[in-house]
């Protein structure tokens, strides 16, 4: 989508991104001039009920949420929105690795985009059932005559190229109903894209990915992971456990409403009791003319905590499984609103016995930047950024820089010594 800045000479690429959440509907406008600074233009948010787990379950209540999020932006920003980047999530996700070959025919045996394309569409020759839809192929390595480690083939000399993909898939109806809320809300889908992934863009850096990181999206209905090495995704999971049930637990033990449960939560909530340094009472209202009643902080903190650790517990089983725990020696990346609960950071440095920080997300020259340097926001800026880099995405293999085989090397060493503790 293309506009026309203030001075009305250069054009600027406007890009837009959709967050349809379990709670909550995000739209971010933003636009990139010709010397690539992108400056956000607009923010819309609107609540949103008519999701469950990632999965729509009420399409009317979706469609006015992503609607009002949209005009909310729009009027913001001064931009007509017609097409949008949109995120999915949800526990129908699943993501599996394949691989292919092809023969390299060209006269002078280069290899060419094309022929890169070409092998992609080969790895997606998997038998799924009728009712999977493949969202991403996401290259791992490329193989040329046998030499493997090969993260950008184009311009090499083969006549055998192979590859190494991760297949994110998703339901086919679940697909086909965030497609449908869209366009009823008078959108076009201009890409849909995993919502770990977008949030990526946002939140880690490339000297991150490179060593080993692993991404934790903590939502309101999911919770998202994602695992990196050599600046590439090799790993995701979609948990159907987030915020939202840790609301459900103060509002179930606390006898109170669920909106009264979220403000308590995001206000007061502690998800480790040894940073409960203050033990301030809270006053909650009471019902049909009863009395309002006090709680401690340590007594909210004791209900948050067991969920916390939970989900926590859950995101170091699917690590493990993933088979890189060994290899993410930056540790992990907490983002999402649920990582905003006080003492979130510190009990998952506990739980999961590596490296944590607070991931914020990052990325916009101008604009209502300090609006969006949240951790809820870190998927829908992820959602634009992907858009505006991916006209740059070269895949470059580590190895290839003096900096990279160094990295590579330090890992490759503190690996070995670790295997023989």
């Amino acid at each position: 989508m293309r506009g026309r800045n203030a001075s009305g000479a250069a054009p600027n690429r406007i890009v837009v991104g959709l967050d349809i959440g379990t709670t909550k509907t995000c739209c971010i406008i933003a636009t990139m001039d010709a010397n690539r600074n992108i400056t956000i233009m607009g923010i819309g948010t609107a609540e949103n009920d008519g999701m469950a787990r990632g999965t729509v379950t009420n399409i009317e209540r979706t469609v006015n949420s992503i609607r009002m999020a949209v005009q909310r932006a729009e009027k913001q920003s001064g931009i007509k929105v017609h097409a949008v980047n949109v995120g999915i999530a949800g526990d129908h996700i699943q993501s599996f690795q394949s691989r292919g070959v092809i023969a390299i025919n060209n006269p002078d045996n280069e290899i060419t985009r094309k022929d890169i394309e070409r092998l992609i569409q080969d790895t997606k020759r998997v038998n799924l059932p009728p009712d999977r839809k493949i969202i991403h192929v996401i290259p791992q390595e490329y193989i040329v005559d046998g030499q493997d480690g090969i993260y950008n083939p184009e311009g090499i000399s083969g006549v055998r190229l192979e590859g190494h993909v991760h297949i994110i898939t998703g339901s086919l109806t679940a697909v086909q109903n965030i497609y449908k809320c869209v366009e009823r809300a008078g959108f076009e889908v201009n890409e849909l894209i995993l919502e770990p992934l977008a949030s990526s863009y946002a939140v880690l850096d490339e000297e991150e990915k490179e060593v080993g990181i692993v991404l934790v999206d903590i939502g309101g209905g999911t919770t998202d992971i994602a695992v990196f090495e050599d600046r590439t995704i090799r790993h995701t999971a979609v948990l159907a456990v987030a915020g939202k049930k840790v609301t459900e637990d103060i509002r179930k033990v606390l006898g109170i409403l669920n909106e009264d449960a979220e403000k308590l939560k995001r206000e007061h909530g502690c998800a480790y009791l040894p940073e409960v340094v203050h033990d301030t009472p809270i006053l909650l209202r009471g019902y049909g003319g009863r009395k309002p009643v006090e709680i401690s902080r340590s007594l909210l903190c004791q209900i948050i905590q067991p969920r916390m650790e939970e989900i926590l517990e859950i995101v170091g089983l699917e690590i493990k499984r993933s088979g890189y725990s060994k290899h993410l020696h930056s540790g992990v990346v907490l983002t999402g609103g649920g990582a905003l609960i006080s003492g979130t950071t510190s009990l998952a440095r506990e739980v999961l016995g590596m490296p944590v920080k607070l991931g914020i997300p990052s990325g916009f020259s101008a604009g209502l930047v300090s609006e969006t340097e949240n951790p809820m926001y870190s998927t829908c800026v992820g959602l634009v950024l992907h858009d505006f880099k991916k006209e740059d995405a070269v895949d470059v293999s580590p190895s290839s820089s003096p900096a990279g085989m160094v990295m590579r090397m330090f890992s490759q060493i503190r690996d070995w010594f670790r295997e023989q503790l």
